[in-house]
């Protein structure tokens, strides 16, 4: 696989090559080279409010597809750990339950919610057993607010990939953020992951795409800020209508805020309203198709309707036309790379920057 070659500098800069969103060999490789190495988000705390509920989650279930279990202890300890027994490999737990430990179904095996082995039947013959062999494996978990993530293979913490959002938004409640299902809603889109991520990473297409936000924002005044694993962009309303009420602490108080998008290296997006918060999760599926689940976590229902975060459906429909349309064009044999505006996609080059890096690891 040959190395993605990036320019650090954006003016100077050509885009990604073209083969990582169409070679199955790159798509492939991402999953250890990107998406084992960095977080993602596996659930929120009110999923196991109590101690000895336990979920199943299969982390980037269409691509990784990694089955974990996500439960709280005895002791009220938050775990994360393999759903695959250690005797025979069959799934532990298939449903949300609460229960004292965990037991397959299979031969009776026994481990405890903390992951250690307990028990099992007609092994008393067995010479050098159990052993940490034998215990489920544990991944590290973090916790932001009532948000839960985790990695396979993580070489850099959490803080690095999150902090930046975390100090940005610390005011906020987040503790009164509340899932409405009814407002959350998954896509399935003909692109590739990244193509998909890319457009969000830049404001510049919004005067021509998306008419309803451009109405409730001031382009001219759209920043974006990079961090080393995240990116921020700021819109700025209109009016003084339907914007945060900033605390004096803030860094941004006295700005008119209509929305805060934060995006997490690779495939998080997480967008704060004066009404709440819409979390983005880019899942691939192949190499030219993804899945993008919307969840929605409600704060000021009164505000729902109102401002730059109000027809989410219609922005992201309008974003599907242009990733769908922009897959079917790079497949062309007279495109290989473009330029960058400094201005306005130095968000989108950051992005290529990483995956470049952490392609080219070995």
């Amino acid at each position: 696989m040959k190395k993605l070659i990036m320019d650090n500098n954006i003016a100077t800069a050509k885009t990604l090559s073209t083969d990582f969103y169409l070679s199955q060999e790159y798509y492939e490789a991402a999953k250890e080279k990107i998406f084992s190495k960095t977080w993602q988000l596996v659930g929120d705390t009110d999923q196991v409010k109590e101690n000895g509920f336990a979920i199943p989650v299969n982390l980037l279930e269409d691509y990784i597809n990694e089955p974990l279990i996500l439960c709280r202890d005895k002791t009220g300890n938050l775990r994360c750990l393999s759903n695959v027994c250690t005797h025979r490999g069959n799934l532990l737990i298939e449903e949300p339950c609460k229960v004292n430990d965990l037991r397959c179904k299979y031969h009776g095996r026994r481990f405890s919610l903390d992951g250690k082995f307990q028990s099992m039947p007609e092994f008393k013959e067995v010479e050098n057993f159990p052993t940490k062999d034998d215990d489920l494996t544990s991944v590290p978990l973090y916790e932001w607010g009532k948000w839960i993530f985790t990695s396979l293979n993580a070489k850099t913490s959490a803080d690095q990939f999150l902090g930046p959002m975390m100090e940005r938004v610390n005011w906020m409640p987040l503790s009164e953020f509340k899932l409405r299902p009814d407002l959350s809603k998954s896509y399935i889109v003909s692109s590739n992951w990244a193509l998909y991520c890319e457009n969000y990473l830049e404001g510049f297409h919004i005067p021509f795409v998306h008419a309803g936000l451009n109405a409730a924002i001031d382009y001219g005044n759209y920043t974006i800020e990079l961090n080393k694993y995240s990116s921020l962009q700021i819109g700025i309303a209109k009016k003084d209508e339907h914007v945060f009420d900033l605390p004096k602490e803030s860094v941004d108080y006295g700005k008119k805020i209509a929305g805060y998008y934060f995006w997490v290296f690779p495939n998080m997006m997480f967008n704060f309203y004066p009404w709440g918060l819409s979390i983005n999760i880019v899942d691939p599926i192949a190499v030219d198709q993804c899945k993008v689940s919307f969840l929605s976590y409600v704060w000021d229902e009164g505000k729902l309707d109102h401002g730059a975060g109000s027809d989410l459906h219609t922005v992201e429909m309008e974003d599907e036309d242009i990733v769908q349309n922009v897959q079917k064009g790079i497949r062309s044999r007279f495109y290989k790379h473009g330029r960058y505006s400094v201005k306005q996609e130095k968000g989108t080059h950051h992005f290529h920057c990483l995956i470049s890096d952490f392609m080219n690891q070995e």
